[in-house]
Formats: structure tokens, sequence, C-alpha cells
């Protein structure tokens, strides 16, 4: 497969591989591209494709950790769509934020956000709508068509 000309790379210090497996199982038209392994025999970069993007993991040690300031921006269908990866990402040691934000196990931040709710946030509701999003923690479809409809 040829590589992309772009493609995000997110470091771990032993977990690129897993949380590259992780990541893919979670969205359709996802996959593992390819697994680069280091002299000493062990993987050094995985590059992985979610929903059509690319992305790399590297095992770069522990000099340098994930943080807020980069994210992986997923756009969902639906509150179930929504739900199902909010569940599956905070589970095993993963942490709920604010505003459809999370960290996964790894360490890696999402944004988890329902099409619908930035249709609603663009909307001629909007200013009902966001103080009910900046409430929320996992973003709720519902509450935030009760703010537009008050």
């Amino acid at each position: 497969m040829a590589r992309q000309k772009v493609a995000t790379c997110f470091w771990y210090d032993d977990k690129a591989q897993q949380a590259a497996e992780f990541y893919v199982s979670l969205l359709p038209g996802s996959r593992i591209d390819n697994v680069v392994h280091g002299p000493d025999g062990k993987v050094l970069v995985v590059e992985f494709t979610l929903s059509g993007t690319p992305y790399q993991a590297l095992n770069g040690g522990p000099h340098f950790t994930l943080s807020e300031a980069a994210s992986i921006s997923v756009l969902t269908e639906d509150q179930e769509e929504t739900d199902r990866l909010w569940e599956a990402l905070t589970k095993d040691g993963g942490a709920e934020s604010q505003c459809g934000w999370l960290k996964d196990r790894f360490g890696l931040s999402w944004q988890i956000v329902p099409r619908r709710a930035t249709q609603l946030l663009g909307g001629p509701d909007a200013a009902k709508v966001f103080p009910a999003l900046m409430e929320m923690r996992k973003i709720d479809l519902a509450a935030l068509e009760a703010a537009a409809a008050a």
C-alpha cells in the first residue's frame, strides 16, 4: 500500500500497536495498513487508517506524552453511535472531560460530536443550545434539542 503524503503521528511509550488495533476496531472503514519493526524486532511504527484518515502510532519511549492539545474528532450520526464510542473510549482507564471531549486509556484525546449537535450550534437557536452544551460531558442530543425548543 502506498503511504499517504500527510498523516498525524501519535507518540506512545510501548503501546502503539495495541492502541492502533483498538482504534480501528471502533470505526467502519478502518484498518491497520503497515507495521514497521525496529532493529531490535519490536514494533516501532504502526500506520493505520480511521474512516479514511491516515494516522501513525510511534513507540517513541517515555520522553513525550499525549495531551489534549491534539485530538481525534469523530462526527457521529446519532446518539446511539455517540454512546457506543463514548463507552468504548472511556472504559478501562479512559476519562471523561467536557463538551464531548474524553481521553482514552492510552492517553489520546477525542471529541465525540453528533452531527446534529453541530447543526444546532450553528443554527438560529445556538444562543440557547451553547449553555446546555457547556454543562455536558458526553453530548446528549435530546437535551440539546430541548434547549433549542425552550
